[in-house]
């Protein structure tokens, strides 16, 4: 097993239309303003930007995003990634009940030297954390979805 290696999904139902939320989350620059563990997004082109990461650990990320798929229609957007973590992320927002649900699902590697070389000890602590990161993501979404 590579314990650099993570496989990571989450579903958010949130009480706000499919169109709106793709919107939300298509727009990376307001990230920081709705979630906190994403520090600051620094966009060079149309498709590529720097997205800052701190979470529950004290550890910085730096990751490099490139979007791969964007697809209103299909309610897509899929990014590859590259820097402190190698791989890809992609939201899915679909209707559910009157609102919405997004679904979050990643794939990647561990490229930090820290994070890499406590793989196996701090497994269960990078879990713990990605999970409240992603809990408090859409709590902050819900709210900035609700103010309009």
């Amino acid at each position: 097993m590579d314990w650099s290696h993570y496989r990571f999904r989450s579903v958010w139902d949130l009480s706000a239309a499919p169109d709106a939320v793709f919107r939300v989350l298509e727009e990376v620059e307001s990230y920081p303003s709705w979630w906190r563990e994403i520090r600051e997004t620094i966009r060079h082109d149309e498709d590529t930007g720097v997205v800052r990461i701190r979470s529950f650990i004290p550890y910085e990320l730096l990751v490099t995003v490139r979007a791969e798929r964007r697809d209103p229609e299909a309610g897509v957007l899929e990014v590859a990634a590259s820097g402190d973590l190698k791989g890809w992320a992609r939201w899915t927002v679909s209707a559910r009940d009157g609102g919405a649900r997004a679904v979050y699902e990643q794939e990647v590697r561990v490229q930090r030297g820290l994070m890499r070389r406590f793989a196996v000890p701090g497994r269960p602590l990078f879990l713990l954390n990605h999970a409240l990161m992603m809990r408090s993501g859409r709590r902050g979404l819900a709210v900035y979805l609700a103010r309009g």
